[in-house]
């Protein structure tokens, strides 16, 4: 007499070099700068073969955030803002998953310089497919919007004309490819 297996839980990591973790902020009230963290880990869990039940863990290092401009760079990683040195890195933890596997929020634990809030991203399931290796592959994009000031980011500078140098709201973009492993 045989007991009949549990269902094997599947976990798919991140492919950072098909994966981009963007975020915007408006700078001098007007002008949109977009940057990324080019090192970017995590890995999605799911109870079963599909997604119910899935849970996303991912850390992106504080000290490759990217902009594009190295002074602006080096004051992102300073204590103004991410404090790179003593916080290397910013964590997302899902806690809720809610909708359909072709549109659902998560809902998660965002940590920025060791403050955790509640966030929910949007996202968009962009597919599945076998790669030229074998390997299976899925495909999510992810938006939202965070205060940088609930998280301790509250430098800024007014603006003679009136408003200030950098906005509170950050909009981030993900872009994921995720391997099954």
């Amino acid at each position: 007499m045989s007991a009949s297996a549990a269902p094997l839980a599947t976990t798919w990591k991140l492919d950072p070099s098909h994966s981009t973790v963007e975020f915007s902020a408006k700078h001098m009230m007007f002008t949109t700068v977009k940057g990324r963290f080019t090192e970017v880990e995590g890995t999605i869990t799911a109870p079963n073969a599909t997604l119910d039940g899935a849970s996303v863990v991912a850390t992106m290092k504080t000290a490759s955030i990217d902009t594009r401009t190295e002074q602006r760079d080096q004051h992102l990683r300073s204590a103004d803002f991410l404090d790179a040195e003593n916080f290397p890195d910013v964590t997302f933890k899902s806690t809720k998953l809610a909708g359909t596997k072709e549109k659902f929020s998560m809902t998660g634990d965002l940590t920025i310089r060791g403050t955790t809030r509640a966030v929910t991203l949007d996202v968009t399931y962009e597919g599945t497919g076998i790669d030229p290796w074998g390997n299976e592959r899925m495909g999510f994009s992810a938006s939202g919007k965070i205060d940088r000031r609930e998280f301790g980011l509250v430098w800024n500078q007014a603006l003679e004309a009136g408003g200030v140098l950098v906005s509170n709201d950050v909009k981030i973009q993900i872009d994921a490819q995720v391997i099954r492993g």
